[in-house]
């Protein structure tokens, strides 16, 4: 058995943001099973001979299970041929390539891994946000919109008490969101970003807070929202529909609130 799965990230749209590698396996692999968030323009790139497979699923409702994709990857593999499951964007962040890597081993199938540019970095890259900052932020947290609507209030007010940045991908309920956040202690004026299909043609950003995040209109999926101080460093042309101050003179008393803070504990 020679075949070999190659667990590629697409990147969160963009085909110029492919890895040099993801666009080698990409075209000249034999089968390429993909994701819905992996954009036409990035299939399009595919090798015209490759067999060409959609296992993913839209808004919540699954074309194949996951037991299946990982019969289909482990049936094309002790075919011979070289596999290439194309997620959207990094394999390794919400792409279940976890459970792809356990049935892979125990099939006895060898796989690699081909790290792709995250939905978090692409939405934030296209909005100017900066997802740390040595006085406002330490840490990121990457969360689910499913996983954020259940986590219990004790790990909110954990999360807030970090002042790390939140990414949540899906974030689908926004109101639930907004109330567990508030409820954990984060401030009505505290900034959000909802970024809408980050790096295509379609990209939106919507700047708000997380007082008003209830009432942001709805967007194009995929999405995610950040949430926290750092997105007050979006781009200018994004403060024109923001719901909070935005200026470096606010950004600056913020960062000296939060440095006075620190040192008062």
């Amino acid at each position: 058995m020679n075949g070999k799965v190659y667990l590629v990230g697409a990147g969160p749209g963009d085909p110029e943001l492919l890895t040099l590698k993801a666009m080698r396996l990409l075209q000249s692999g034999d089968a390429v099973l993909h994701d819905d968030l992996v954009s036409p323009a990035i299939l399009k790139l595919a090798s015209p001979s490759a067999q060409v497979f959609n296992v993913g699923k839209r808004c919540g409702t699954k074309m194949i299970t996951q037991e299946e994709i990982n019969f289909l990857i482990v049936s094309l593999a002790t075919q011979d041929l070289m596999v290439v499951r194309l997620k959207g964007g990094d394999p390794l962040i919400f792409g279940r390539a976890g459970e792809e890597i356990e049935a892979l081993r125990e099939a006895g199938v060898e796989y690699e891994i081909v790290p792709g540019v995250s939905a978090a970095f692409g939405a934030a890259a296209v909005a100017g946000i900066p997802l740390t900052h040595r006085q406002l932020s330490h840490a990121v947290v990457f969360l689910t919109g499913q996983r954020a609507a259940a986590i219990e209030q004790a790990e909110w007010q954990r999360l807030v008490l970090s002042e790390a940045t939140l990414v949540i991908y899906m974030p689908h309920e926004l109101g639930k969101i907004a109330s567990r956040l508030k409820r954990a202690g984060l401030e009505d004026e505290t900034p959000c970003a909802i970024v809408s299909r980050a790096t295509t043609a379609y990209q939106q950003v919507h700047a708000t807070t997380v007082a008003n995040l209830s009432h942001s209109p709805r967007v194009l999926t995929p999405s995610l929202l950040i949430v926290g101080q750092v997105v007050r460093f979006a781009r200018p042309d994004i403060a024109a529909i923001a719901d909070f101050v935005w200026n470096q003179s606010a950004i600056a008393s913020v960062s000296q609130a939060a440095i006075k803070t620190r040192a008062m504990r």
